[in-house]
């Protein structure tokens, strides 16, 4: 922490300045650094504070980079609101490693399970295809439409939701890491039930597909990777970057069925440099905008919530959104209309201020302790899904509120209940 300090004083200083691109280079670095810290004390390159440090502060070293008309100079409270995320994750997750037991000690496994877990997980991948295929197949057949085969509408994909309904469509996602977890455990005798899994598997990621979706088809691979990673405990760090090169191509393909062009795309986002290639200008401003979002609430916020913002879960999952719309009747703060996306700690801001980013920093970081150091005991292979959903709300930090999302909540559940069902079939 004392290097990530003096480095951030540093690129604070350096903004201050104007001199943005050395300002976003020295916290480039120090998010290099935290990351091989904590991937050399333990060996594991999913590590979650290592995954959490290395993308939180490598997308703010990329807002500091300033590429934009849309950024700005921050206001200071927002640089100290980005310092406590970091701190408070750091400090608490060290501490309840230090409490539990050492989380280095990654070749240690609970060794009582063997292959006893391959039918449970079949069943889990049969149940969450049928349940996820016959809620887009309802979907499609009452909206009228499936949003890869409309043309000439750039949000068709927003329009394709039933309310209750969309959240068994896109529990689609969770069926690649079920494949994985099935494979690891050693798949089945029966030769066409490993096929079934690789069918079911395919059909998992046609769903967003044909949803256009880009998100939730790189959620789902990266989810696999890493429940891959925490499972195996050795993984070639080739892999990561080589399936994200393989999704490039969707994703540009995906972008087209979506309709946005690259007019449309550079219009919204207001490059500096006019002639930037759009494959670098649009994850550039999905990343640092969000940076930007922040600052623009702590500028124009006249009060704060006081937990409305994050128990927005409990609004829309209950329902009560429907009934009392004054729950979740509250305005973002973007520079942009089109440009929605935010940080991990947007909300915790957004209802209690500064300590509450702390407040949040620090069970997130109590959270990921206790997952890291309860992965060797993992009475299931189903919690190495658990693992592998906060290892990915940990790399994308930077953008959105994860835990204000009730689709977050719902892959949780869905997660908890198909480990207590492996846990019973045992």
């Amino acid at each position: 922490m004392l290097v990530y300090s003096i480095c951030y004083a540093a690129s604070y200083g350096l903004a201050r300045f104007g001199r943005y691109y050395l300002s976003g280079g020295v916290l480039l670095a120090a998010a290099a650094y935290l990351y091989y810290y904590d991937y050399h004390k333990s060996g594991n390159l999913v590590h979650l504070r290592g995954l959490f440090c290395a993308f939180w502060v490598g997308g703010q070293a990329l807002a500091c980079l300033k590429l934009s008309h849309l950024q700005s100079d921050w206001n200071g409270m927002t640089w100290v609101c980005f310092y406590l995320a970091l701190a408070g994750f750091w400090a608490v997750y060290e501490v309840v490693c230090l409490q539990l037991g050492d989380e280095g000690q990654y070749g240690r496994r609970n060794r009582r399970r063997r292959k006893s877990f391959v039918r449970p997980v079949f069943r889990c991948m049969q149940a969450v295809t049928l349940v996820s295929v016959s809620a887009f197949v309802f979907e499609a057949v009452v909206l009228g439409f499936i949003p890869l085969f409309v043309r000439g509408v750039p949000h068709a994909y927003s329009e394709f939701h039933i309310t209750g309904v969309h959240y068994f469509t896109v529990s689609c996602v969770l069926v690649p890491s079920l494949c994985v977890l099935f494979f690891l455990e050693g798949g089945s005798r029966r030769t066409y039930r490993n096929v079934l899994a690789l069918v079911m598997t395919g059909i998992s990621l046609a769903i967003p597909l044909l949803c256009v979706s880009r998100f939730q088809l790189i959620f789902s691979v990266l989810v696999a990777c890493f429940t891959f990673g925490a499972y195996r405990r050795q993984m070639n760090p080739v892999i990561l970057p080589a399936l994200l090169v393989l999704l490039i191509p969707l994703y540009v393909l995906l972008s087209v069925a979506r309709s946005h062009d690259v007019t449309y795309l550079n219009g919204i986002f207001e490059m500096k440099n006019a002639r930037m290639p759009i494959f670098i200008s649009q994850p550039y401003i999905y990343i640092a905008n969000n940076y930007e979002n922040f600052d623009c609430l702590v500028e124009a916020l006249p009060a704060h919530t006081f937990g409305l913002r994050m128990l927005f879960p409990v609004w829309a999952l209950t329902g009560l959104k429907f009934l009392f719309p004054g729950l979740v009747n509250f305005p973002p703060y973007v520079t942009k209309v089109e440009l929605t996306t935010m940080t991990l700690f947007y909300d915790a801001y957004y209802d209690f201020g500064v300590v509450g980013v702390l407040l949040f920093a620090c069970l997130l970081g109590a959270a990921a302790g206790v997952l890291s150091v309860k992965q060797n005991q993992m009475r299931t292979p189903i919690g190495y899904l658990v693992y592998g959903q906060f290892a990915i709300y940990m790399v994308l930090s930077f953008f959105t509120t994860w835990f204000s999302n009730p689709t977050t909540w719902f892959y949780l559940a869905v997660t908890g209940v198909m480990a207590v069902y492996c846990d019973v079939r045992r």
